[in-house]
């Protein structure tokens, strides 16, 4: 019997922020893999070894975490005035699923050094010293993602002593600008309030401010559903009754968003919304056992992503907080105290995270001019990565 041999596609592994993915220029890609449909995501699931029954991604790139279960397509622009164009796809682990419906702010950390070091950004517009300031076009939503990355010597800096907590070393700062980060083309706000009510059957009905900024997230009190907001991964993660209720929540959530039309949708579209609770700021103790004094932080969130209580917090979600931190009377500005803000720093898993925003009422309706954060980005691997030749 033959056997199709394995063929290799140049690919990077790299951090950003705090998750890792398999990053890919679009020409290096095989031709039928170009294009949008199920060649690529079948490629891609079998890069990041999805869908696998164990949990473990081991016959493949995955790191069996929502965080590091991620691909990055880049490609010159399409669109004037800017540099590349980036596409991120979320591949499920056990599910032969990959979810298009949003961005990952995370590794948007990483976009602009690598489209650098491919070659995708114009020689004169990359600095041998000094900040190169790269156009991104976030494909998934339609969106520019503004990255000051950090060079010496003609080469991109990726060594400093910037610390992101959910990160363990340092390294160089690489500031983030969200331009209009409002997801999608309604409202910020697709309810039209800033706090809902949202029934969700069999666990009543919530206090909710629903959000399209970053990504869509349903922002909920920790409270209201038996939390303090200094919850870890192992208070929630081990709990398969809490994480079925934040599902149900997050179903019905996307259904008031109009992101779904009936809840068995969501299954289908796991990236996106996010689903996250909020606290007033109170003392903890991180994961990696710093402490977190209240003082250091305006509030506790903790977030969901792909079915699980997140180690950090996802960048995009960040944004969302910092957007909706901004405007006074969403559940995420009460729990900061209140009042007009530009900027929250706030307490997660893994630590503390400060993001700025703008925000401005405009013809009676919220708008967002951008949100600003720091992340940091480092290669870990490059060359080629290989799968069988019949695999997509």
């Amino acid at each position: 019997m033959s056997y199709v041999p394995q063929i290799k596609i140049p690919a990077t592994y790299m951090r950003g922020g705090t998750s890792k993915g398999v990053f890919f220029s679009l020409q290096d890609l095989p031709e039928r893999a170009q294009v949008a449909g199920p060649a690529r995501d079948a490629l891609l699931l079998r890069v990041i070894g999805s869908p696998d029954p164990y949990g473990k991604q081991t016959d493949g790139m995955g790191g069996a975490t929502s965080s590091t279960s991620k691909t990055v397509i880049v490609g010159k622009s399409t669109q004037a005035d800017h540099d590349v164009d980036y596409l991120f796809g979320q591949v499920a682990i056990d599910k032969a699923f990959v979810d298009w419906s949003g961005n990952c702010g995370n590794l948007s950390g990483a976009v602009g050094a690598f489209a650098i070091t491919s070659g995708l950004v114009s020689a004169e517009r990359v600095p041998a010293n000094g900040i190169c300031t790269v156009r991104i076009w976030q494909a998934n939503i339609s969106k520019t993602i503004i990255a000051h990355v950090p060079m010496t010597n003609g080469e991109v800096q990726e060594t400093g002593d910037f610390e992101l907590d959910g990160v363990t070393f340092p390294a160089a700062e690489v500031q983030i600008e969200f331009m209009d980060p409002a997801d999608g083309e309604g409202s910020m706000f697709p309810t039209g309030n800033l706090v809902d009510d949202l029934e969700v059957p069999g666990v009543g009905t919530l206090k909710a401010t629903m959000i399209n900024s970053g990504i869509p997230t349903i922002f909920i009190n920790a409270a209201d559903i038996g939390y303090n907001g200094s919850e870890l991964q192992g208070d929630i993660n081990g709990d398969a009754a809490a994480l079925a209720r934040f599902e149900l929540i997050r179903a019905h959530g996307a259904m008031r968003m109009g992101l779904i039309k009936d809840v068995s949708e969501a299954a289908g579209r796991q990236h996106t919304p996010k689903v996250a609770f909020v606290a007033p700021s109170k003392s903890y103790t991180s994961s990696s056992g710093k402490a977190v004094p209240a003082s250091d932080i305006d509030l506790s969130v903790r977030a969901l992503s792909m079915g699980v209580l997140h180690h950090a917090m996802m960048g995009t979600a960040a944004v969302a907080i910092g957007t909706a931190a901004a405007i006074p009377g969403t559940l995420v500005n009460l729990a900061a105290g209140g009042g007009e803000r530009t900027a929250a720093t706030f307490g997660h898993p893994s630590g503390t995270l400060r993001v700025g925003a703008e925000a401005a009422l405009v013809d009676g309706q919220w708008q967002a001019t951008k949100a600003v954060m720091s992340r940091s980005a480092r290669v870990l691997m490059e060359g080629w990565v290989r799968v069988p030749g019949d695999a997509f």
